[in-house]
């Protein structure tokens, strides 16, 4: 079980950082041979990346949501992003090959992402009563002093 810190948290990085939300949204239940081999195939991808961190991958969290199944990921950088997603010798790109071929726009599964890049001073994230959890996981879990959102808001220009 992770350990929970009592109180509140926040992350830290001084480096810019990339992050990328994908995941999948099941359209009709009742074709589970079209839909399952998209879910399988999240897995290998994600163990690639947390046994290579070299390839750039910081962390990342699984999420369910009603239909789908998502994953958030925190980057080193957008060329890393896509040298994974282009890499014949990385899973994605044979698996989005595979979904073309057996899935394509058929409506059967939805699949989307969508990705940020962010610079080190404007961000902002608390998490309470957690474990170490999102970016804070992924890059430095510290603890949160003061109105430590607010602040950094503040400091952002108009």
């Amino acid at each position: 079980m992770n350990r929970i810190f009592a109180g509140r948290y926040t992350a830290h990085t001084d480096e810019p950082f990339v992050v990328f939300l994908v995941g999948m949204r099941i359209n009709q239940f009742t074709a589970v041979r079209q839909w399952l081999p998209v879910a399988r195939a999240m897995l290998p991808m994600l163990e690639t990346l947390y046994r290579h961190p070299e390839k750039g991958f910081l962390g990342g969290e699984l999420i369910l949501y009603w239909r789908g199944i998502g994953v958030i990921q925190y980057w080193r950088s957008l060329d890393d992003l896509h040298h994974l997603a282009t890499n014949p010798a990385d899973p994605h790109l044979p698996a989005w090959k595979a979904f073309n071929q057996a899935t394509g726009s058929n409506g059967v599964v939805g699949i989307w992402h969508e990705t940020y890049q962010i610079h080190a001073d404007e961000y902002t994230c608390i998490y309470g009563n957690m474990p170490a959890f999102g970016l804070a996981k992924a890059t430095e879990h510290v603890t949160a002093h003061g109105s430590h959102a607010r602040k950094r808001w503040q400091a952002a220009p108009a």
